[in-house]
């Protein structure tokens, strides 16, 4: 992360019939503001200042660097569209609306999934897929997630689940997203959870403390089931492969995401290769899609492009599901993403994404919130994989 954010932004200038006329133009600049600041809890007042740079004098129509909920919310204030804010709640885009929207899943579809998923599949029943000491005890949940309050409300959001079903509920063990002190963070959040007795982690954390975390834990002698939640592309084989493998191999949980395919395969490679001849980054698909998303957004707001009619473009989507998952944009939806699929870690299987050693099985139908079937989580752990 760096000290200062570049900021980039969208306009809007007529050329092509695709868009009614109008051309979707790219503009970049170094704002003041830092995304580990914002992540901290800090930094409004730069997020502000940027924000009222986009808005008066660049006048863009939309921003796609929103990450962090302190500039997507001055952007929002400012009436600017903004893309890309990491799994905020329903209710914080509802209240923004129409200028917030992300390709991230929204934190409250995925704590009411997670939540009765657990409640349904998990609670009451045998830890079958723990390690050693662990294995077919009587399950203990932790949800563990970063200590900012728009992530804890859906932690809590997922709690209030747990205490209605009449279900013991789940210890809530928070941490900083500081870069710095992941490590040290991890060592004693895995302390904590073996002297807790600990059966069953539900990780709603970054892609980064996991591979802290599971490295801690392997030296601890400690060897939970790891609940993957979804976001932050822990579901993904690219991250999962990153993890401790002996730990990640008690893996299972829930993605959002589409089949997995070769990575020279994805609409966002081939969309890279028709304009250039050397090879994108990594996150060449995140990047494709949420401009796939404000593309979508721009064609169906029809000739008359403003934030309103951005809107209900988007609320007349037919959606529909493919690479990046069940897509769909009903009325107090503002991240695209309708429904999941139930996946564990494979450690021995190759991934069809990269080739590498390290894959998710996708092991059940998609399941939109609500509708996650009763009864036994229905994976094959790794060991009896073929």
């Amino acid at each position: 992360m760096s000290a200062a954010r570049s900021r980039v932004w969208r306009a809007t200038s007529t050329r092509t019939s695709k868009f009614y006329g109008r051309k979707i133009k790219f503009n970049f600049y170094a704002g003041q503001g830092a995304q580990t600041n914002e992540l901290l809890g800090g930094g409004q007042q730069e997020a502000n200042n940027d924000a009222l740079r986009v808005a008066t004098s660049i006048k863009a129509f939309a921003d796609m660097s929103a990450t962090t909920e302190p500039y997507g919310d001055a952007l929002s204030r400012d009436k600017v569209l903004n893309f890309g804010l990491p799994y905020l709640s329903a209710q914080w885009f509802g209240q923004r609306a129409p200028y917030s929207w992300s390709l991230a899943t929204d934190c409250t579809l995925v704590s009411e999934a997670t939540a009765q998923l657990g409640v349904a599949e998990l609670a009451g029943k045998k830890a079958s897929f723990a390690g050693p000491a662990y294995i077919n005890k009587q399950r203990h949940f932790a949800i563990l997630a970063p200590d900012n309050p728009w992530y804890q409300e859906c932690v809590h959001n997922a709690l209030n689940i747990w205490k209605s079903s009449g279900e013991p509920v789940p210890s809530n063990i928070q941490y900083q997203l500081n870069l710095a002190t992941l490590s040290s963070q991890a060592a004693s959040v895995i302390s904590k959870l073996k002297a807790d007795n600990i059966t069953t982690v539900v990780c709603g954390c970054d892609p980064i403390f996991p591979v802290y975390l599971t490295q801690r834990a392997q030296e601890q002698n400690y060897y939970p089931e790891w609940d993957v939640v979804g976001v932050a592309l822990t579901d993904q084989d690219i991250v999962g492969q990153l993890f401790n493998q002996s730990e990640w191999a008690h893996a299972t949980g829930v993605t959002y995401q589409g089949a997995t395919i070769p990575y020279q395969a994805t609409l966002g490679y081939a969309a890279y290769k028709s304009v250039r001849r050397d090879e994108p980054a990594n996150a060449v698909n995140i990047i494709y899609a949420q401009m796939y998303m404000m593309a979508l957004g721009i064609q169906l707001a029809g000739p008359d492009l403003t934030a309103a009619n951005f809107e209900r473009g988007m609320r007349s989507y037919g959606g529909g599901t493919g690479e990046f998952g069940t897509w769909g944009f009903p009325n107090g939806h503002f991240t695209p993403t309708l429904d999941g699929a139930e996946i564990y870690w494979d450690p021995k299987r190759v991934s069809t994404y990269n080739g590498k050693t390290g894959a998710y099985v996708f092991s059940s139908a998609r399941y939109t919130t609500g509708h996650f079937p009763k009864g036994n989580f229905p994976h094959t752990p790794y060991k009896n994989a073929r």
